[in-house]
Protein backbone atom coordinates (compact mmCIF):
# COMPACT_ATOMS: atom_id res chain seq x y z
CA UNK A 1 0.00 0.00 0.00
CA UNK A 2 1.36 3.67 -0.95
CA UNK A 3 -0.45 6.64 -0.51
CA UNK A 4 0.05 9.08 -3.12
CA UNK A 5 -1.51 12.65 -5.07
CA UNK A 6 -5.37 12.00 -6.77
CA UNK A 7 -4.88 12.20 -10.71
CA UNK A 8 -6.96 13.24 -13.50
CA UNK A 9 -6.87 9.47 -14.76
CA UNK A 10 -7.76 8.11 -11.23
CA UNK A 11 -11.69 10.00 -11.25
CA UNK A 12 -13.29 7.27 -12.20
CA UNK A 13 -12.26 4.89 -9.87
CA UNK A 14 -11.81 7.79 -6.96
CA UNK A 15 -15.39 9.01 -7.80
CA UNK A 16 -17.25 5.08 -7.57
CA UNK A 17 -15.05 3.92 -4.72
CA UNK A 18 -16.65 7.12 -2.43
CA UNK A 19 -20.05 6.57 -4.39
CA UNK A 20 -20.17 2.87 -3.27
CA UNK A 21 -18.67 3.14 0.33
CA UNK A 22 -21.17 6.14 1.14
CA UNK A 23 -24.21 4.33 -0.63
CA UNK A 24 -23.56 1.52 1.83
CA UNK A 25 -22.60 2.96 5.08
CA UNK A 26 -23.69 6.33 5.40
CA UNK A 27 -26.73 6.51 2.45
CA UNK A 28 -28.96 4.21 4.30
CA UNK A 29 -29.85 6.48 7.41
CA UNK A 30 -30.27 9.91 5.11
CA UNK A 31 -32.90 11.78 2.66
CA UNK A 32 -32.72 10.79 -0.50
CA UNK A 33 -31.59 14.84 -0.42
CA UNK A 34 -28.90 13.74 1.24
CA UNK A 35 -27.73 10.63 -1.07
CA UNK A 36 -28.25 13.66 -3.83
CA UNK A 37 -26.00 16.04 -2.61
CA UNK A 38 -23.15 13.56 -1.84
CA UNK A 39 -23.63 12.36 -5.73
CA UNK A 40 -23.31 15.95 -6.31
CA UNK A 41 -19.84 16.38 -3.91
CA UNK A 42 -18.38 12.64 -5.14
CA UNK A 43 -19.09 12.89 -8.84
CA UNK A 44 -15.61 12.72 -11.07
CA UNK A 45 -16.19 16.80 -12.29
CA UNK A 46 -16.62 17.98 -8.17
CA UNK A 47 -13.15 16.09 -7.60
CA UNK A 48 -11.32 17.94 -10.71
CA UNK A 49 -12.66 21.02 -9.71
CA UNK A 50 -11.49 20.32 -6.29
CA UNK A 51 -8.25 18.99 -7.88
CA UNK A 52 -7.74 22.70 -8.96
CA UNK A 53 -8.05 24.40 -5.76
CA UNK A 54 -6.24 24.22 -2.68
CA UNK A 55 -8.00 20.80 -1.63
CA UNK A 56 -5.53 17.78 -1.09
CA UNK A 57 -6.74 14.88 -2.69
CA UNK A 58 -4.60 11.77 -1.73
CA UNK A 59 -5.46 8.09 -2.57
CA UNK A 60 -4.07 4.83 -0.81
CA UNK A 61 -3.16 2.75 -3.61
CA UNK A 62 -2.75 -1.15 -2.94
CA UNK A 63 -2.48 -3.78 -6.05
CA UNK A 64 -2.61 -1.33 -8.78
CA UNK A 65 -6.18 -0.20 -7.16
CA UNK A 66 -7.35 2.70 -5.24
CA UNK A 67 -8.69 1.33 -1.70
CA UNK A 68 -8.95 4.77 -0.16
CA UNK A 69 -9.39 8.25 -0.27
CA UNK A 70 -8.95 11.39 1.77
CA UNK A 71 -9.56 15.56 1.11
CA UNK A 72 -8.03 18.07 3.32
CA UNK A 73 -9.63 21.25 2.44
CA UNK A 74 -7.86 24.42 3.06
CA UNK A 75 -5.12 22.88 5.04
CA UNK A 76 -7.47 22.46 8.21
CA UNK A 77 -10.74 20.57 7.32
CA UNK A 78 -10.97 16.97 6.17
CA UNK A 79 -13.74 17.12 4.07
CA UNK A 80 -13.73 13.39 2.85
CA UNK A 81 -12.39 9.89 4.36
CA UNK A 82 -13.45 6.83 2.27
CA UNK A 83 -11.96 3.17 2.46
CA UNK A 84 -13.19 0.57 0.25
CA UNK A 85 -15.26 -2.13 2.01
CA UNK A 86 -12.81 -4.82 1.57
CA UNK A 87 -10.02 -2.86 2.79
CA UNK A 88 -11.44 -1.02 6.23
CA UNK A 89 -10.07 -2.10 9.72
CA UNK A 90 -6.76 -2.61 7.37
CA UNK A 91 -4.67 0.73 8.41
CA UNK A 92 -5.93 1.80 4.99
CA UNK A 93 -7.85 5.56 7.20
CA UNK A 94 -4.87 5.68 9.39
CA UNK A 95 -2.40 5.33 6.91
CA UNK A 96 -4.23 8.30 5.06
CA UNK A 97 -5.32 10.50 7.92
CA UNK A 98 -1.78 10.46 8.87
CA UNK A 99 -0.71 11.93 5.75
CA UNK A 100 -3.14 14.37 5.54
CA UNK A 101 -2.20 15.22 8.95
CA UNK A 102 1.00 16.10 7.30
CA UNK A 103 0.17 18.61 5.35
CA UNK A 104 -2.14 20.14 7.34
CA UNK A 105 -1.59 24.25 7.97
CA UNK A 106 -3.65 24.83 10.56
CA UNK A 107 -3.52 24.01 14.59
CA UNK A 108 -6.97 22.53 14.50
CA UNK A 109 -7.85 19.90 12.20
CA UNK A 110 -11.94 19.75 11.89
CA UNK A 111 -13.98 17.44 10.66
CA UNK A 112 -18.23 16.76 9.57
CA UNK A 113 -17.99 13.25 10.66
CA UNK A 114 -21.12 10.79 9.23
CA UNK A 115 -22.63 9.30 12.27
CA UNK A 116 -21.60 6.30 10.85
CA UNK A 117 -17.73 7.27 11.20
CA UNK A 118 -17.92 8.85 14.06
CA UNK A 119 -15.93 5.68 16.18
CA UNK A 120 -13.36 6.20 13.20
CA UNK A 121 -12.72 9.73 14.19
CA UNK A 122 -12.57 8.71 17.41
CA UNK A 123 -10.00 6.16 17.06
CA UNK A 124 -7.89 8.77 15.01
CA UNK A 125 -8.08 11.38 18.20
CA UNK A 126 -10.41 13.42 17.13
CA UNK A 127 -12.78 14.87 19.74
CA UNK A 128 -16.62 15.61 19.43
CA UNK A 129 -17.17 19.16 18.99
CA UNK A 130 -20.58 20.63 19.08
CA UNK A 131 -24.22 19.14 18.33
CA UNK A 132 -25.49 16.93 15.63
CA UNK A 133 -26.03 19.28 12.61
CA UNK A 134 -27.45 18.64 8.89
CA UNK A 135 -26.81 20.39 5.46
CA UNK A 136 -28.50 19.77 2.82
CA UNK A 137 -29.81 16.82 4.17
CA UNK A 138 -26.49 15.36 5.32
CA UNK A 139 -26.55 14.54 8.89
CA UNK A 140 -22.83 15.09 10.39
CA UNK A 141 -21.12 15.19 13.85
CA UNK A 142 -18.57 18.39 14.16
CA UNK A 143 -15.00 16.62 15.55
CA UNK A 144 -11.44 18.31 15.91
CA UNK A 145 -7.95 17.29 16.33
CA UNK A 146 -4.97 19.07 17.57
CA UNK A 147 -2.80 18.26 14.45
CA UNK A 148 0.46 19.34 16.36
CA UNK A 149 0.91 16.47 18.27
Amino acid sequence: MYIRKLTHADLPHASALCLDAFTLAVAPSLSAQGAETFAQVACEQAFAARMEGDNLILVCEADGLICGLIELKEGRHVAMLFVAPAWQRRGVGAQLMNEALAHATSEVITVRASLSSVAAYLSYGFVLAGDVGEFAGLVYQPMEKQAWR
